[in-house]
């Protein structure tokens, strides 16, 4: 009954077809000069129904083969389009690369046919045969599209397994269109992608290079560089500096503003996010991220109006479940200012408008330390604890709450005993330990801390974290310096530039007597990341030198930023300073 059905379906279908050609026929009959007649004759139409029934029924691959026969014999695109279509059915790429091979070969100047082509063969991981079929779909592709396709081949590319092949043959396809002026950029774009996609990073910055000099003014170099962005290859920042000092698209100054933000520069970071409000002061994310760097700085007031700004574009300007990110954390960081000013009524009011579930968890976090700060902490973790756990990262999140909670409010004791349940159950997890260490440090527990960096180094080598607490330990209780050095410079290595670890080597070469060099590393760190703890460094560096007015002036800004820093604290009582 099924293949009766299918049957007559194809039937159905190759009648109308058949009566499509005889009514253009007589629409025709009276033109001049007399129409083709259709290429449908019953020998025709008898193979193509024979081919659908085989391919609706148990032998696919006979059905492919008449339908490509008979593509041939009537030399039609569409019949050979659909008999790519059947062996993609059939799941048999090598029979659609023929059917492809086929229809290119009967027209040569189809760009359809020969795109066909060039994805079959990437979808076959045939890298190397792709060369051609790719450099014809440039040769063929309207001059004005040239560059837009040049941008698509590497996610033609993307999901080969050997990156590397696939990296020498763009480049070979792609040698006429760097030799000419108006898509060099474009190609060599293109070719530094590839190589980054192949792992080739010294090579992509290198094809970044020559696009930018091929095109000054592009903007595809410059996205490349954003991404090639890192403290071991500052010559892609160069690529990004020269366009962002010559009118830049504000679009590329806020990627570059993100950039700054993930290496941790936030001093330039906020420098750029004032130019982007600027220039293009309707782009809600300059403002969020403004925001929250004022935050940060304890620029209560500019964070306040720079977040509300936020608040009232983003309501027409995201979609909803990025404007819903975007509006949990503003809401979050305006609370965290209302909870600054002690105005806890108004911190709790920001936090009732969160509605993304997602952010729950921040939300009652934020929510718990401002029960904390009226010194009702039992209720506090209360609020935390009832949080819903509905997969293991809920419970992760809570407990990392909990512990951040007492940490903050001082109950050292509390959180480590809470860590040390946790890490019973998973005795290997590495960030558990690595928090447990440094609760150990604040109990004064030091060669507690010790073996718990140690078993996390060993764990993971790679844990920056590790080296450099254990370095800055050691140096600030002025013990082991050479082996503190040797710990710090190590971490370092893993996070070049970061202006955290370089305050711990600043801290260490004080120690060891070298001054010069402590102020040299200290002063650079402050300049990327204006903290109150490097201000604490740098100004007692200062003040051991006879810089005194300097130093009392460093103190000053460390204070604005966080009053309340422990080492800042601990650091004008000893040397007897009122800044």
């Amino acid at each position: 009954m099924k293949s009766r059905l299918r049957f007559l379906q194809g039937a159905v279908l190759l009648l109308a077809l058949a009566q499509a050609g005889h009514a253009q026929a007589a629409a025709t009959e009276t033109t001049d000069p007399p129409p083709t007649p259709s290429a449908l004759d019953a020998e025709l139409f008898y193979e193509l129904l024979l081919g659908e029934l085989n391919v609706q029924g148990t032998e696919p691959a006979a059905g492919f083969a008449l339908v490509l026969d008979a593509a041939r014999r009537t030399n039609d695109p569409a019949l050979y389009q659909r008999a790519v279509e059947i062996a993609f059915q059939g799941r048999s790429g090598d029979a659609a690369l023929q059917a492809a091979r086929a229809w290119k070969q009967a027209f040569p100047e189809s760009r359809e046919a020969n795109r066909y082509v060039l994805q079959i063969l990437l979808a076959l991981n045939r890298v190397a045969e792709s060369a051609e079929p790719l450099k014809a779909e440039l040769a063929m592709v309207d001059p004005k599209e040239r560059a837009a396709v040049l941008g698509a081949i590497p996610r033609l590319y993307a999901r080969v397994s050997d990156k590397k092949l696939a990296a020498n043959v763009v480049e070979r396809a792609l040698a006429e269109a760097v030799a000419q002026p108006a898509t060099a950029a474009a190609a060599w774009t293109t070719i530094g992608r590839v190589r980054l996609a192949a792992a080739d990073e010294a090579g992509a910055l290198d094809a970044a290079k020559r696009a930018q000099a091929a095109d000054p003014k592009a903007e595809a170099p410059v996205l490349l560089g954003l991404e090639l962005m890192d403290p071991r290859q500052p010559q892609a920042e160069a690529i990004v500096r020269r366009y962002i000092d010559d009118k830049p698209l504000p679009e590329l100054r806020m990627g570059y503003a993100r950039a700054l933000l993930d290496a941790q520069r936030y001093a330039e970071a906020r420098q750029q996010l004032q130019l982007v409000t600027s220039e293009k002061p309707e782009l809600a994310e300059a403002w969020l991220a403004l925001g929250t760097l004022q935050m940060q700085d304890n620029q209560l007031a500019p964070a306040e109006a720079s977040l509300k700004r936020y608040v009232e574009m983003a309501q027409t300007q995201r979609g909803p479940e990025e404007r819903s990110r975007g509006m949990a954390q503003a809401y979050l960081v305006l609370s965290q200012i209302a909870e600054k000013r002690r105005d806890y009524a108004g911190a709790n009011a920001w936090l009732d408008k969160i509605e993304n579930s997602q952010d729950l968890v921040l939300a009652q976090s934020r929510r718990a330390s401002i029960l904390a700060a009226q010194g009702r902490m039992d209720d506090a973790r209360k609020l935390i604890r009832a949080l819903p756990e509905r997969n293991p990262n809920d419970q992760r999140m809570k407990l990392n709450a909990e512990v951040q909670l007492l940490r903050d409010n001082k109950q050292y004791k509390a959180a480590y005993d809470l860590l040390a349940g946790a890490i019973a159950k998973e005795p290997r997890d590495y960030d558990l330990l690595y928090d447990q260490a440094m609760l150990a440090e604040k109990l004064d527990r030091l060669p507690e801390m010790e073996r718990l960096l140690r078993e996390v180094i060993a764990l993971k080598p790679d844990y920056h974290h590790a080296y450099n607490a254990l370095g800055f330990s050691l140096a600030d209780r002025g013990v082991r310096l050479p082996e503190a050095k040797q710990l710090i410079q190590k971490s370092l290595e893993y996070a070049p530039g970061d202006p955290y670890i370089s305050d711990s080597l600043g801290w260490v070469e004080y120690k060891l007597g070298n001054k010069g060099e402590a102020l040299r590393i200290l002063d650079t760190a402050y300049k990327a990341r204006p903290d109150p703890e490097i201000a604490a460094h740098l100004g007692e560096v200062l003040w051991s030198v006879g810089e005194r007015d300097r130093a009392q002036a460093v103190w000053r800004e460390g204070l604005m930023i966080g009053a309340d820093n422990d080492t800042l604290q601990e650091t004008l009582q000893r040397l007897h300073v009122k800044p």
